[in-house]
């Protein structure tokens, strides 16, 4: 099977890494393509980030100490939301639109 790299950067780069490993072309991308797709494989995935991080947050939640979430306090959420959108938009309104000069 024929390879060729096309980006003259590229071919320097895989030369030179040759050079240094005592290798031909094809083992050092070869070695290279092998530990970088090692070393991808071996990060979490954003799913196992996200279950991890939700597993350390509930086993440093106190449900015992917590306020219950009842209709009052979802009623306050609610409210609390919609006057930090009134302000964003009251904000957003006070912004001058810019003058165009060109005709």
């Amino acid at each position: 099977m024929a390879f060729h790299i096309k980006n003259p950067e590229t071919d320097a780069l895989a030369r030179r890494v040759a050079a240094l490993k005592r290798t031909g072309l094809t083992e050092a991308v070869h070695a290279a393509l092998k530990h970088g797709l090692e070393r991808e494989q071996a990060r979490p995935s954003l799913v196992e980030i996200g279950v991890t991080f939700c597993r350390d947050l509930r086993a440093r939640g106190k449900p015992d100490h917590g306020r219950p979430a009842d209709k009052a306090f979802r009623h306050k959420l609610r409210e609390c939301h919609s006057l930090a959108m009134q302000s964003a938009s009251v904000a957003y309104r006070l912004v001058p639109l810019p003058v165009s000069t060109t005709v």
